[in-house]
């Protein structure tokens, strides 16, 4: 999976595409440099954004607050910041758990 990571400051900026509604949580797979996520909340009250960060926290294996969404809040396309990891290790988490 070719993840474009990039280096911001306070950690990574990732790009997310997010599929709100679906009947599982997962990571979908690689989507135009970033990942797709596919959450079961919808996109109401930022029900579908805390579960993006959920998500991400457990699979990263970090916790929560280390995941901020910097862009995108009303989209289904987002930038995540994810601090407290090398981009290494981000990728070998992401790409261990794909699909």
């Amino acid at each position: 999976m070719p993840l474009h990571l990039t280096a911001k400051s306070g950690g990574f900026a990732l790009a997310v595409k997010v599929v709100p509604g679906s009947s599982r949580q997962r990571i979908a797979g690689e989507y135009a440099g970033g990942i797709k996520l596919t959450v079961c909340q919808v996109p109401e009250g930022g029900s579908a954004n805390k579960a993006v960060i959920t998500l991400l926290a457990d699979v990263l294996k970090i916790p929560a607050a280390n995941i901020k969404i910097t862009r995108g809040h009303t989209s289904p396309r987002k930038e995540v910041l994810i601090a407290g990891l090398s981009a290494e290790l981000i990728h070998e988490r992401l790409i261990a758990i794909e699909g």
